[in-house]
């Protein structure tokens, strides 16, 4: 068996801490811990080990294990001789981040670009409509440039977008100087705080 049963203190922290987060993030308590023992594992595993490890029942697992090859978070393994399946994580976090993003997308943020391409092609009826649709504009163009900025961001070689985070506050710097030059600035003015007070 790939992993110890009762599970070591570190990994059941880790393992419930994902459950728990699970829920915050949409997903299943018992899915989310499938998932974390699968990321910790050192080799691919079956799922009455997994149920065994976590104490779940079997149909369970394997509703679980359903829901993460849905989203393309676990891969199946079958090993030479034995008739089980097994199941893996990605061993890079890059790629698993990469596919987590992508499935989001596609379940929750394309629904929402797709309505606001669909509002916005429509005709106003009155101030309160066009005010309206002026702020789902706005929301468009927004979640249009994040996404824009997401596919280039996807491009790059693993190594080069994590340098790329790495320099978040040079790139601030470097904006902010391009700003004085320019005579642009987005900082507040001396007395400002940035409330409406209308």
């Amino acid at each position: 068996m790939a992993i110890p049963t009762p599970l070591p203190a570190l990994s059941r922290e880790f393992v419930n801490h994902f459950g728990e987060m699970g829920s915050r993030w949409g997903i299943n308590r018992t899915v989310g811990q499938i998932y974390a023992l699968l990321f910790i594992s050192q080799t691919a595993i079956n799922a009455d080990d997994i149920a065994d490890a976590l104490g779940f029942s079997r149909s369970n697992v394997s509703m679980g294990l359903k829901e993460l090859q849905a989203w393309r978070l676990v891969r199946l393994r079958h090993l030479p001789g034995d008739r089980r399946e097994y199941f893996d994580a990605p061993e890079d976090v890059w790629e698993i981040f990469r596919v987590l993003a992508e499935e989001r997308r596609r379940r929750e943020i394309e629904p929402t670009l797709s309505m606001l391409r669909s509002a916005l092609l429509q005709t106003p009826n009155g101030d309160a409509e066009r005010h309206a649709q002026q702020r789902m504009r706005e929301m468009h163009e927004l979640i249009d440039r994040l996404m824009s900025w997401f596919d280039d961001v996807q491009k790059l070689a693993p190594e080069t977008a994590l340098q790329l985070m790495g320099m978040g506050s040079t790139v601030t710097k470097v904006l902010e100087l391009k700003d004085r030059l320019t005579g642009r600035s987005n900082k507040p003015a001396a007395g400002d705080t940035g409330r409406n007070t209308a």
